[in-house]
């Protein structure tokens, strides 16, 4: 494998992807293509845990961050994916986009990001988000939608018009990626796909079989 270093220059637009340098580049220029052409959530990505046992689990989320520490998300640490994560702190995501013939693969140990950023974030949701946060009691049953829908107007009533805080159990968490692959879609199932491998100084990229 060729050891690589950060070059932001390489985004891979308007040539051969898998001779990208930078995967953050590269998948930068991906996703504003996705965002110009996916019909809804260019964002959306299957994110797998798994138990203490090993037993997997995956489950559509939105992806609200990304930069060279990783791809971020949120969700309430109480539910399924919450407490797979607290238990075994790794993580695995896919973005496919049909409409480009794409998908990127990620995977790698999983961290809370910082309550600042996690507050600013849950700010910039919309009032009634903010509100759903606090009532939803994620991943455990439900008797019927009307339990929700009053626990829903009872919050929006003690708040009212002031400041919705953030729940202590609401945070977002931090996939820092030991590997992320690329992968175009190519006739007769000959794809193409190019994985980058962290190393200590920059990242390994290897191209692959289809």
């Amino acid at each position: 494998m060729e050891r690589l270093r950060i070059d932001d220059s390489a985004s891979g637009q308007g040539s051969d992807f898998t001779l990208a340098e930078d995967p953050w580049a590269l998948f930068t220029a991906w996703m504003a293509e996705a965002e110009a052409s996916e019909p809804e959530d260019a964002n959306a990505m299957a994110l797998a845990t798994a138990d203490a046992n090993g037993l997997p689990d995956v489950r559509m989320v939105l992806l609200k961050d990304y930069d060279p520490r990783g791809f971020v998300f949120y969700t309430n640490l109480e539910s399924a994916k919450g407490e797979a994560l607290a238990r075994n702190p790794q993580a695995a995501l896919v973005l496919h986009w049909k409409s480009r013939r794409r998908q990127v693969r990620a995977r790698g140990p999983v961290a809370h990001v910082t309550p600042e950023e996690a507050d600013a974030y849950f700010e910039s949701r919309h009032r009634d988000s903010r509100i759903g946060a606090h009532a939803s009691r994620q991943s455990r049953p439900l008797s019927d939608r009307a339990t929700l829908e009053a626990e829903v107007a009872a919050l929006a009533a003690r708040y009212e018009d002031g400041p919705v805080p953030r729940p202590a159990h609401w945070t977002g968490f931090r996939i820092a990626p030991l590997t992320i692959e690329f992968w175009q879609d190519g006739p007769f199932r000959l794809h193409d796909r190019v994985r980058f491998t962290r190393a200590d100084e920059g990242w390994e990229r290897a191209r692959l079989y289809p």
